[in-house]
């Protein structure tokens, strides 16, 4: 296992705290097999985050629900679910269309 550096999480707002602990409670229940690319908060959306190496991330704003973020690295469009099953679908049917 890497070791896992937090960015720009060194003092976190009530928000974010609320928030991350969220996000990791939902990687601890749905996913925890998946491995880790990295964990932040990026101050141009208000979303705590953990990302996945397959693709997903778990996110959180302003300690609300955790969603389920899917980025397309070509055109930049993010999309949103409420369950990581609901993007791991959205994941395969893209690789679908792909092949």
């Amino acid at each position: 296992m890497k070791d896992l550096t937090m960015y720009n999480l060194s003092e976190p707002a009530y928000c974010e705290a609320k928030g991350l602990s969220k996000v990791w409670e939902a990687y601890a229940n749905e996913c925890s097999r998946d491995e880790i690319f990295q964990v932040g908060f990026n101050d141009q959306t208000g979303y705590v985050y953990i990302a996945l190496e397959n693709g997903i991330t778990i996110g959180s704003a302003f300690g609300h629900s955790v969603e389920y973020i899917i980025n397309d690295p070509e055109d930049g469009e993010e999309c949103f679910f409420d369950s990581i099953e609901e993007a791991q679908e959205k994941i395969t049917l893209d690789r679908c269309r792909n092949i």
